[in-house]
């Protein structure tokens, strides 16, 4: 039996398509263990979002030889699809998979007779074809990614993500419904729906998003069904008003803003401007005040200028967003940004990041202590810090309850303080099942 380990950069979706990959190479036979491990094959499923996420790549490979010093090192995924001949020449590195291939793992690893370099990538541009994904199999998991979409074809300025990922394309709502079913017999009480354009899902088949969220609301025992990101553009009203009106759905919203200039969303070949955007978050906030939403945002992107940084920092102060997660702009080969003039200084670019962060502190701060006095349902992932047990709100607010109570239950829990960047609490009326682990202690 061989041992095989696995590790993921960057999003929701390379995460789900991970854990299938893992669940598969379970299935036949492999022992998974965890990265950092001594392990016969170490695979890395890569990001390319950021120049950052080049070096961690290369940093990961470092390390898993020196854990493992005889592995066969797999790298896939985004950066492996971008840059495949600068990945083969990582010393270390004996085979490169593109997004294509990663779904062919399995058949890769089986046909392999010797330690040496291959590289198999071919053009995603090309690709028809979706690999279906979803995070169960792993015991520490409450909540279930599902990825429903891959590709994208808005072509934005800054990103590479079209190249690494291909056009636009939908897994079947049937296919995707029976995946669901699956993941509720399995114990899950939350389902995140992934992808790279989650809100074009259905469009080349003449379905939409909404049609699909209609489908899965349905599906009995599913308590909570969350969406990891929509553009504002494809933020319908249509879709919100099903979105806040059915109680499957959690009142979570991340919503990309990227900037709060309209001159720079224009540069950034954005499908919006701030008005739209605003209004989103209006409306969003008029149906369901206690909604969360979390914001994307770029710094420094080429031509912004001091005038137009702060337009976008008072724009979000005014906004009702819940946490921002700041990205400061890095160029990326072969995206259109590269040939925008204004390049803005690298520590100008830190100082709005910073400024940026700290504005999603505040923003954080005021939006949990909305729920300071309530009474809020929390999904109990297990045991944090210090003897406490974390979870998570359906507005996506980090919860903390001193004790140790049992994961995947759901309780009701009043909000007493916050602190630390999460809510703290203290549970209404314990379930039996979430009481399990706190007698076992006790005893």
């Amino acid at each position: 039996m061989k041992h095989i380990a696995f590790h993921t950069l960057g999003c929701k979706l390379n995460f789900s398509e991970t854990a299938t990959l893992a669940r598969e190479c379970q299935e036949k036979g492999y022992a998974l263990v965890d990265f950092g491990t001594r392990a016969d094959i170490v695979v890395l499923n890569t990001c390319s979002v950021t120049e950052r996420a080049d070096r961690e790549c290369r940093q990961l490979v470092r390390r898993a030889k020196r854990t493992s010093p005889d592995a066969l090192i797999v790298v896939t995924g985004c950066y492996a699809q971008l840059q495949p001949e600068t990945i083969a020449a990582i010393p270390g590195v004996n085979l490169v998979l593109g997004t294509r291939e990663k779904a062919e793992l399995l058949d890769h690893l089986n046909s392999r007779a010797s330690h040496e370099r291959r590289v198999n990538v071919s053009n995603i541009s090309e690709a028809t074809e979706i690999m279906n994904a979803a995070s169960t199999g792993f015991a520490d998991r409450t909540r279930s990614f599902l990825k429903i979409q891959d590709g994208c074809d808005y072509n934005c300025s800054f990103c590479t993500i079209p190249l690494a990922r291909g056009r636009s394309r939908s897994i079947p709502a049937g296919l995707l419904e029976q995946e669901a079913r699956s993941i509720v017999e399995q114990g899950f009480r939350e389902i995140v729906l992934t992808g790279v354009n989650v809100g074009d899902y259905g469009k080349s088949s003449g379905s939409s998003l909404l049609d699909l969220l209609n489908v899965l609301t349905r599906i009995d025992g599913l308590e909570r069904l969350r969406v990891s990101s929509i553009e504002p553009n494809l933020l319908t009203d249509e879709l919100l008003e099903f979105w806040l009106s059915h109680d499957v759905m959690c009142p979570h919203f991340h919503i990309p803003l990227q900037s709060g200039s309209d001159p720079i969303l224009k540069s950034m070949r954005r499908r919006y401007q701030r008005e739209w955007y605003a209004n989103r978050l209006q409306r969003i906030k008029e149906m369901v005040p206690d909604a969360g939403i979390g914001s994307d945002v770029i710094v420094g992107f080429p031509g912004e200028t001091n005038s137009h940084f702060e337009e976008t920092y008072r724009f979000l102060v005014d906004m009702p967003v819940s946490y921002l997660h700041v990205f400061t702009y890095s160029e990326r080969p072969n995206t259109a940004a590269l040939s925008i003039e204004g390049s803005v200084e690298m520590r100008e670019r830190a100082r709005r990041s910073e400024r940026l962060r700290m504005l999603s502190v505040r923003k954080r701060q005021l939006f949990h202590k909305r729920f300071v006095g309530k009474n809020v349902s929390v999904l109990l992932e297990g045991k944090g810090a210090d003897g406490v047990t974390t979870g998570l709100t359906r507005e996506y607010v980090r919860v903390n309850i001193p004790g140790e109570y049992k994961a995947g239950a759901i309780e009701e829990v009043l909000i007493e303080r916050t602190g630390d960047g999460v809510c703290w609490g203290v549970p209404l009326n314990a379930s039996s099942e979430s009481q399990i682990v706190r007698n076992e202690v006790a005893a």
